[in-house]
């Protein structure tokens, strides 16, 4: 379908699929409220690549808000689906949950020591947390809410009447011929990513398929629970319908007219879902796009119910900076609660809104992140003062509003990896950290730090959480003798040049400009000069100058940034351990 171009100039992909849904829904639905959909199954943790599933169509939700149009982005908790397996890295579980296998994701007993209700409402809470404090506005539906209290009884029924057209969809994929040897293990690796999604996929059959012929719906068992079942026999008419359950032998004879505990299959649930909510977009993870998939299948099963399928894209993964593709049954991926404990919610919205969504990029949670801070407090900079491109100023305001409001920021946003330094130096004291922040700009010192929080809280938990002990700042309490005796003139000399500066520089610039000024003037350069005005061999200087430094101060070659570092150490301290 063509896209309707924005007269705006901050046309950006956002814009451009809220042309297209707002086209769309006109067609389809003129006058009611523009549907948006994302889902989610509470398997185990939802981590920062189901999030995809969530950010993509909430930004185009907003910006269709943003125009003064009613919208609805649903949620749907697929907190009915089967258990699968347990994963890996949940705390307060073992080998014994794998009896609830086959059950209901709400029929399962939380982790221990969980105040919740069951395992699906456990990994639902934190996620809601997260998408509020994101500011992510949708409607959430439990499937599980859905199917027992019969919301979609007719649609169960008409599935189960039209099997015969949903069995010959789902064959023309059954029946292919065998692919390549090389395609075979895309598919299975297609299927086992589409086990992984968000949006349910956690069926890993088409139905239950028994001497009685084909049916589309699975029957809990009454006696365990579980969907190992086999329809035996069902009754168009009269809607009676025979089930046994392959796990304990328990038979059971019920009129679906009336029974509600069961549910469609994954395959035929998703595109009746789409019909009865009158989904127009919903976006799709990369795994759902390979042929047989969901997605793809659903798109001709939903026309069994009376709709069509939602447009949307498919969406590529994410990343974590130094980990391996996400899993949420494998366990131990980071979760959006881990990403938010690091790091405001502008930057996480940002880093989800500046990709296409068939961009795949990655979040971090090493070093990296203070590049990514860096890179972000740049962009707000040149929006502030009007030099952004278009594009980059419609993703800057996607992160820091929505059509509700600004979301809570930092007052004063101070860089991300100076609010590590002064945490990591002072292991969290709050004094010694106000003293240090209030010396970065004496002109205009800090009166508190709320001034700078949440930030500084967010680069605290990085450093006590994602920094490793090993590379932690620990200051020397007493000077480094040995190495003191062994400078040379030149090393000796460098030291008093900078001690002898540092009452007439202890602020940030001023200290920055100092400890890269010494070595000029060593040199017989003036303190201020460009680098285009130094020969080469100045930059070994400073590396050599730096490294003495960190030696001094902190026994190792590296450390945070000198300005910064000696700040917090204060001048007295710095003179001592430098041999004064």
């Amino acid at each position: 379908m063509p896209i309707v171009a924005q007269s705006t100039e901050t046309t950006d992909w956002v814009s451009r699929f809220a042309d297209e849904v707002i086209e769309e829904s006109e067609r389809r639905a003129p006058g009611k409220p523009v549907v948006v959909a994302s889902g989610l199954s509470p398997s185990g943790p939802i981590h920062l690549g189901n999030l995809r599933e969530v950010m993509t169509p909430h930004l185009v939700a907003d910006e269709i808000r943003r125009r003064g149009y009613e919208v609805r982005h649903l949620i749907s908790w697929d907190d009915y689906d089967r258990y699968r397996k347990v994963p890996n890295g949940v705390e307060g579980t073992d080998a014994s949950w794998a009896e609830h296998i086959g059950k209901p994701l709400t029929s399962v007993p939380a982790p221990v020591g969980s105040p919740y209700p069951n395992w699906a409402e456990h990994f639902k809470a934190a996620m809601v947390a997260s998408l509020a404090e994101l500011g992510v506005e949708f409607d959430g539906i439990s499937q599980t809410a859905q199917y027992t209290s019969g919301v979609y009884r007719e649609q169960i029924l008409h599935a189960m009447k039209h099997r015969g057209d949903i069995d010959a969809i789902l064959d023309q994929y059954r029946t292919k011929k065998a692919p390549p040897k090389k395609q075979q293990q895309k598919a299975v690796d297609a299927a086992e990513l589409e086990a992984e999604a968000g949006s349910g996929a956690a069926e890993e059959d088409d139905g239950s398929s028994g001497s009685a012929g084909y049916f589309p719906y699975k029957p809990f068992c009454g006696s365990c629970g579980k969907d190992l079942t086999t329809v035996t026999a069902y009754d168009d008419d009269t809607t009676e319908l025979t089930y046994v359950c392959t796990e304990d032998g328990f038979t059971e004879t019920v009129l679906l007219s009336e029974f509600n505990r069961g549910k469609l299959v994954w395959k035929v649930d998703w595109p009746m879902r789409w019909a009865y909510e009158g989904v127009i977009f919903e976006p799709s993870g990369v795994d759902h796009s390979s042929p047989g998939s969901s997605f793809q299948v659903g798109g001709q099963i939903v026309g069994i119910f009376g709709g069509e399928r939602p447009i949307g894209p498919m969406y590529a993964f994410v990343g974590i900076s130094g980990m391996a593709k996400m899993s949420s049954s494998k366990g131990g991926v980071p979760t959006p609660a881990d990403a938010l404990q690091i790091m405001e919610p502008q930057l996480l919205r940002w880093l989800y809104a500046r990709r296409r969504p068939n961009q795949s990029f990655k979040i971090a949670f090493d070093q990296e992140i203070q590049r990514l801070y860096d890179e972000w407090d740049k962009l707000d900079g040149k929006v502030a003062d009007g030099s952004a491109l278009p594009a980059d100023i419609a993703a800057h305001s996607r992160a820091v509003r929505t059509a509700a409001g600004e979301l809570p920021r930092t007052p004063r946003p101070m860089a991300y990896r100076t609010l590590a330094s002064v945490a990591d130096i002072t292991a969290g004291d709050e004094d010694q950290s106000l003293r240090i922040l209030s010396e970065l700009d004496p002109a205009n010192p800090l009166s508190t730090l709320d001034e700078v929080r949440p930030r500084l809280d967010k680069a605290e938990a990085w450093i006590n959480t994602h920094v490793p002990a090993d590379q932690r700042t620990i200051v020397r309490d007493e000077p480094d003798t040995d190495l003191l005796k062994s400078l040379d003139e030149a090393a000796q000399q460098s030291l008093r040049l900078l001690s002898d500066g540092l009452a007439d520089h202890w602020s940030l610039d001023g200290l920055t400009h100092l400890v890269y000024g010494v070595p000029k003037v060593q040199a017989g350069f003036p303190a201020d000069a460009t680098p285009k005005e130094l020969p080469p061999e100045i930059k070994a200087s400073q590396r050599s100058f730096f490294a003495l430094l960190y030696h001094l101060l902190v026994g190792r070659d590296t450390g945070p940034r000198l300005p910064t570092l000696l700040l917090a150490v204060g001048q007295e301290r710095v003179r001592r351990l430098l041999g004064e």
